[in-house]
């Protein structure tokens, strides 16, 4: 067995190399929320939602793409409520990570693999789309955007860019207030299938003025143009890199010190409950759970129904971005129980259906 002198050094290329492919995704993410925050008015953040309504799709087929990135990006979109939680669910559910390679490694057959892509976006993408309509028939308020919100938790420093008076917070939460009723009264009206465009109430003058107020005056930073925007992103992408560096490298040293084999003999030990294991090891934040469940499969120790209820599980680091960035913290918990739910079901599904691919 490896001591710890000899696991940290690998564990620590590991876990610096899976956290740089993150860093683009991430700031990218967090630059186009502050621009959104930053110069948004009323009736644009109107269009991202009406759009929302079709992220389901976007993010199956995003998370088809061998890269955790989309599911890390879609977990700090979601914690600032730009997407929905049908679409946060898409991203994961058909989030691939290090599946794609591997059956590439393996010489499996491209057939094989495509459909293997496509029951991931399909399931991703039912799941997806009943999350969001089973909100909206409950007649679940559509939650203002939290953009802002991450920027005070995080301290990100936009804040300090300005020395406007405390009359401008108040216009600030003034339009946040009226962005959020606008965005009831679109839910309101498009529940009605009653679809009025731009004649929605809340595209008044008044409150374009009062973007327009927001939007140069407040002291969120707005007045200082791209590179306050960029530096608030820089910050929310160092502070989060961070983040997920510490916990993957801890992960790392806990896998390699108990060894892949380990987890793949207690996979294939429950093969009566080998569903259920393989859902649960599938929420290891790690590439070691997609690369073990897929090994399992491509060897015929696990059932097409248990490797699929695995590798959907399978979020890869956007389950360690929800619970950094999302809040209320309970709410990740029941988001990660959906998870397993979903993986389950699924899997149970293609088992009883008999399906092998």
């Amino acid at each position: 067995m490896e001591t710890f002198a000899e696991i940290l050094p690998h564990a620590f290329e590991h876990a610096f190399i899976d956290t740089l492919k993150l860093v683009p995704f991430l700031f990218v993410t967090y630059l186009a929320m502050e621009a959104l925050e930053h110069y948004a008015s009323s009736k644009s953040i109107v269009a991202v939602r009406r759009a929302g309504t079709a992220g389901p799709v976007i993010g199956a087929l995003l998370g088809v793409v061998p890269q955790c990135g989309f599911s890390a990006a879609a977990a700090t979109l979601y914690s600032a409520r730009v997407i929905t939680l049908g679409t946060l669910f898409a991203v994961f559910l058909s989030t691939s990570d290090e599946m794609l390679p591997i059956m590439i490694a393996a010489q499996a057959p491209a057939g094989f693999i495509a459909e293997v892509l496509a029951i991931k976006a399909l399931c991703g993408l039912i799941a997806g789309f009943a999350i969001d309509v089973v909100l909206r028939l409950r007649h679940h308020a559509v939650e203002a955007m939290r953009i802002r919100d991450l920027c005070e938790r995080d301290h990100c420093g936009c804040d300090d860019e300005s020395d406007a008076p405390s009359a401008l917070s108040d216009a600030c939460q003034k339009h946040e207030e009226s962005a959020a009723n606008c965005i009831d009264d679109w839910d309101a009206e498009y529940s009605n299938g009653e679809e009025r465009g731009a004649e929605l109430a809340c595209a008044s003058d008044e409150r374009h003025e009062r973007d327009h107020v927001h939007a140069h005056n407040s002291p969120h930073g707005h007045a200082h143009g791209f590179g306050a925007i960029a530096k608030s992103s820089l910050v929310h992408t160092l502070q989060v890199t961070l983040f997920i560096f510490l916990v993957s490298l801890a992960l790392e040293i806990v896998i390699d010190g108990v060894g892949e084999d380990a987890l793949a003999s207690f996979i294939s030990a429950n093969s009566n409950l080998s569903v259920v294991v393989s859902a649960i090891v599938g929420l290891i934040p790690n590439c070691a759970a997609s690369v073990v469940l897929t090994e399992l499969y491509l060897e015929g120790a696990l059932s097409t129904g248990a490797m699929l209820a695995g590798l959907l599980v399978s979020a890869g680091v956007g389950l360690l971005v929800l619970f950094r960035a999302n809040r209320p913290m309970h709410e990740n918990f029941l988001i990660v129980a959906g998870l397993v739910a979903c993986g389950v079901v699924f899997g149970f599904i293609v088992g009883v259906f008999g399906i092998a691919l």
